[in-house]
Parts: C-alpha cells; sequence; structure tokens
C-alpha cells in the first residue's frame, strides 16, 4: 500500500490569552505514513478514533522551560491527550490487531506511541457505551470526579455540596455521586440548557452563574459542607465566604484563570481560619493506583444501565480541533467536548 495523508493538529506558537485556530494550532497535512510498512520497532500503530478536549490542555500551552504538573506541548510537534484509539498493526504481545486502546493518543490521524505504557486495552462489557464516553464520563474525568469524591469529599447525609461547572464531564458525575450519598446539591452552570441537565441529574438548586448572583444564592441556600471547584476565581471566593464549619474544599480546576496574565486575589481567605476549612488540590493521576480498578468496576456500568447520565458535544474532524480547544477555553462548549477524528 502506497503512504496515505496522516493529517495532525501541530501545536505552532505559545498563546497570550486565548488560543488561537489557525495560530496557536495548526492542522497540518505534510505528513504521511505507510499503514503496512511504517517500522513499529516493538509498538503498535494506532488509528485515533476519539480525542478528549479537556481545560488543562491551556496549561500545556506553555514554554517548554516553565515546570508546572504536567509536560507541556513542543512547538511543531502534535498535540496529545486522553483518547480512544483502534489497533493496525502490533508488533507488542500485549496488544493485538483490532483491540482498542484508550491513553495518551497523539492528535493525529495514525502515531506509532513511543510508550505503550500509556495505553491500556479497553475491555467493554457495556456494549452500549460508545467509546466517546471512555474519554468522558468513563475516562479521565470521571475519574477525577470518583478519586476526588472517594479521597477528599468525606461525605454526611444532609450535607450541602456546591459543584461549580456542574454540567461537564466532571462536575455532573460529581453532583450524582452526591445524591447517591444524601447531600443537598448546589449546582452552578453558564447556560440555562446546562442549569436544566444539572436539575436532571438531581441537583437541588441549579442556577445561571452569567445571570445570577452567586454569593446570593449560596447565602440562602448554605452554609457549604462542600464545594468542589473547577473554576476557581471570585466562585471559590463566594465559597469560602459561604463555608460550613470544618467545610471540605476540593480544588480541581481554574479555568477562569488559565487565559489570564493576572491571578485573581481571594478576599475571603480568614474564612479558612475561622470556620477550620480543609482545601486540597486534586490531580487525577495522584490516585490511580488506588481507586482505578474500583472506578472502572463500578462507573461504566452505571453510565451503562442509566442510572448515572453523561452528555457530550461532538466535534467532527480532527481539522476542527483549534475551534474545539477554544470553545472549552471559553466555555461555549454544550457539555463534554470530543473531537471524533474517524469512526470506527
Amino acid at each position: 500500500m502506497a503512504p496515505i495523508t496522516n493529517g495532525r493538529l501541530i501545536f505552532k506558537e505559545i498563546p497570550s490569552g486565548y488560543p488561537v485556530p489557525g495560530k496557536t494550532t495548526v492542522y497540518d497535512k505534510s505528513s504521511t505514513i505507510d499503514l503496512e510498512n511504517a517500522p513499529l520497532k516493538g509498538s503498535i500503530l494506532v488509528k485515533t478514533l476519539v480525542l478528549s478536549v479537556d481545560p488543562y490542555l491551556r496549561g500545556k500551552m506553555r514554554a517548554a522551560e516553565r515546570e508546572s504538573y504536567t509536560p507541556p506541548f513542543f512547538i511543531d510537534e502534535p498535540l496529545y491527550n486522553y483518547g480512544v484509539g483502534k489497533v493496525v498493526r502490533s508488533e507488542n504481545p500485549a496488544f493485538h490487531a483490532g483491540d482498542h486502546v484508550y491513553g495518551m493518543l497523539d492528535f493525529a490521524e495514525y502515531f506509532i506511541p513511543k510508550d505503550i505504557t500509556k495505553l491500556k486495552v479497553i475491555v467493554r462489557p457495556e456494549s452500549t457505551l460508545p467509546y466517546s464516553v471512555y474519554v468522558g464520563a468513563a475516562g479521565m474525568p470521571g475519574q477525577t470526579s470518583y478519586y476526588g469524591w472517594k479521597e477528599y469529599a468525606k461525605p454526611k447525609a444532609g450535607e450541602t455540596i456546591f459543584v461549580s461547572t456542574a454540567a461537564g464531564p466532571v462536575g455532573s458525575l460529581v453532583v450524582q455521586l452526591a445524591k447517591q450519598d444524601g447531600l443537598k446539591v448546589i449546582a452552578s452552570a453558564g447556560s440555562d440548557e446546562k442549569v436544566k441537565f444539572c436539575k436532571e441529574i438531581g441537583a437541588d438548586v441549579a442556577f445561571n452563574y452569567k445571570t445570577t448572583n452567586t454569593a446570593e444564592v449560596l447565602a440562602k441556600e448554605g452554609p457549604i459542607n462542600i464545594y468542589w471547584d473547577n473554576v476557581g476565581g471570585p466562585t471559590l471566593e463566594a465559597a469560602i465566604g459561604n463555608s460550613a464549619l470544618h467545610g471540605r474544599i476540593i480544588i480541581c480546576g481554574f479555568i477562569t484563570q488559565y487565559n489570564d496574565e493576572e491571578p485573581y486575589g481571594i478576599k475571603t481567605m480568614r474564612n479558612v481560619l475561622a470556620n477550620r476549612l480543609s482545601i486540597n488540590g486534586l490531580l487525577v493521576f495522584d490516585h490511580q493506583e488506588r481507586y482505578l480498578d474500583e472506578f472502572y468496576e463500578v462507573i461504566p456500568k452505571k453510565l451503562a444501565s442509566g442510572e448515572f447520565k453523561y452528555t457530550e458535544d461532538i466535534t467532527r474532524g480532527l481539522e476542527k480541533g483549534g475551534e474545539a480547544i477554544l470553545e472549552v477555553q471559553k466555555g461555549v462548549n454544550t457539555a463534554k467536548k470530543i473531537i471524533v477524528v474517524a469512526d470506527d
């Protein structure tokens, strides 16, 4: 077979503010690949099916020398993130042609991973679940929710939790875990459509933070025993200001700060002392060894049965990947953003 074009989404330039499609990221069709003869050197050839678009990708669009909790993207190299692909060829006994794999995939139609330890064969007894769910509620975002809930929430029936970005893949699963444990749930989201979804999955109080004052809602419906923070900034300030004694704050995202140069100063920090609050930062990979197997045993089954609900916002075509990334950074996506690169 002659070599074929291998489309890739390349990181071209460190952005100032929001990433710009066609400038920060560029869809490139100059690369080719021979599917039958490309040397694998003990690895596998993967056809990319779906890719996850997550807020944290903005933090990887930085100078290589700037340290952070996650490695940077490199100029003129493809972006990468969690995804699902199909094995085309294999020279590794742990993988076979036709296997579906989950893990870190290049933003490319085909690629040969350098580190196959970052890939896991998907065993999918829940065959009704599309593979796209394995980069959302049954993937890293869902794992973030589950691990953080198990590790830091310490929920008690009757307590009150406030979840920001509650219609997203992380927040929506937190809402459902909290209701399962008997908590009152306050949920904020960025559109009336998202607020409706929050109510459908069990939120007792749901509001549009763009049209409703967050601090006023929390003052009326609180105090807050648990705050699940996906945004930082004024929302975190309002949650701290309306916290209960011995409240728990779980910080797993700072979307309001990812594209701003100037950090937001929290004015309610004295409540951390006065109410003896605990604050924990949550990164998913810290807890995989402890909870990964349990997660896959519990969550996909609940999603497949309909006990837990999820939503998706699908972009078709890798060439539109830059626009998908920008949508997530601006918060205009309607649900978990997924790029469908190819059908199975």
